[in-house]
Formats: structure tokens, sequence, C-alpha cells
């Protein structure tokens, strides 16, 4: 994948409008040049500071933060310009030829799957995805990052349960758990880097819908920051 490629030319053309088409969203950021080379980048102090092993790629990652949210034995958390809380603000090096060179987040994910389900047939639901950790739980797993065409939650607040109580807290990330369960389809190394999702139709919406936006807790509602 290069800068230009056109991500939906290389994907099935016998897509149904009830799939979801959950991507890496490493191939889009390629397509879209999101690659930084690390040879170019000057740290500065505080990046020295931050990543003591490789400055220039502490540089990047404090470029691509909002803040930090903690820091610790060389594991960096931040909150990105999307709103994510990740590990190293979603920069990464992992399945990216050479040494020199570290892939960024798209600049909006959920336009990013807006335009590949408009290139798409069938107008399928689009799931754009990368690896995040888990507080309190160890293990990694994909989340959607950009979503086009999936209803990202199922609020049951208000609805019963099976014995008929009412139900005050709990809402489904219907997208997340997609996204992780596409993950089971492929290997890390099998250079994969799409999974077509069938027999979830129901959460295809006409509509782009809100995106992966809606999932993002709101700073004010973060009992831990």
């Amino acid at each position: 994948m290069r800068p230009g490629d056109d991500v939906a030319a290389l994907l099935p053309a016998d897509l149904a409008s009830e799939d979801i088409v959950v991507v890496s969203h490493k191939i889009v950021s390629k397509a879209e040049g999101r690659l930084v080379r690390l040879s170019s980048v000057t740290p500065s102090a505080e990046a020295r500071q931050l990543g003591k092993e490789d400055p220039r790629l502490a540089q990047v990652i404090l470029d691509e933060s909002m803040s930090i949210v903690a820091a610790r034995d060389g594991v960096v958390i931040c909150e990105t310009r999307h709103g994510f809380v990740c590990a190293n603000a979603g920069v990464d090096q992992s399945n990216v030829p050479g040494d020199d060179a570290a892939v960024l987040l798209p600049v909006d994910p959920d336009a990013s799957a807006r335009a590949l389900r408009a290139g798409l047939p069938g107008r399928p639901g689009v799931i754009i995805s990368d690896t995040f950790g888990r507080a309190w739980r160890l293990g990694q797993v994909e989340v959607a990052i950009g979503i086009a065409g999936v209803q990202p939650l199922d609020d049951w607040r208000g609805r019963a349960d099976a014995e008929g109580r009412e139900l005050a807290a709990t809402v489904l990330a219907t997208a997340d758990a997609i996204a992780a369960a596409s993950e089971l389809a492929r290997a890390k190394d099998s250079r994969e880097p799409v999974v077509i999702v069938r027999g979830l139709g129901k959460w295809v919406t006409d509509d782009d819908g809100p995106g992966a936006a809606a999932l993002v807790r709101a700073r004010d509602a973060d009992l831990f920051r």
C-alpha cells in the first residue's frame, strides 16, 4: 500500500449492503500518506526525556497527542486529537517496512470510513480498526476508530432485562465488538488487513451515522482523569 492508492479498489466486488467491512487502519493510513520518516525528526528536550530509547519516536508521539495521560516504565498513554486514549497516540512501527518509518492514525478516521464506504459496491458498513489495550485487563483487542454505516452503540438504558428489571447503565459497544471479533479471523502476521463480517446486517444503517466519535467518553464523564 502506497500513498494515493485506492483502498476501495482492493476490496472484493461482491459486497452486499448487509455486510460489514473491517479494515485495519494501517492500509488506510498508508494510502493517505500518514507515514513519518524518523530520520527527518528532530526531538525536543521533552521528547528526549520521554523516550530515552528513541527520542525521535517520542517526538512523533508528542506531535500526535493532545495530552499525555500517563507515562511510566517506557509506556506512554496519550489522548489523541480524535479524543482516543491509547498507547503512543496510535503511532506504530509494526507491519511497516524498515526501522526508519512510523505510521500514524488517519487525520479523521470517520471521514476516511465514509469515503471508503462511498467507493464500495452495495454500500456495506465500514469499520476502520486499530489495536488498543484495556485498563484493568491484560491483552489487546481491535476497536473501531472510524465508522460509516454501522450503529456504534446499542443503548439499553430504560429497557428491561430478561427478568423485567429496568436497565440503568447498559450501553453495548457494538462497533467495538465487531472490530474485536474480526481479529479472530486473521493473525497479526497474516498480511490480511480486511475482514468481511456477515450475519450482522441489523447493525448496518442506511446513513453513515455519527461515526466512532460517538464512542469517545467525554472528559467530564471520565472518573479516572
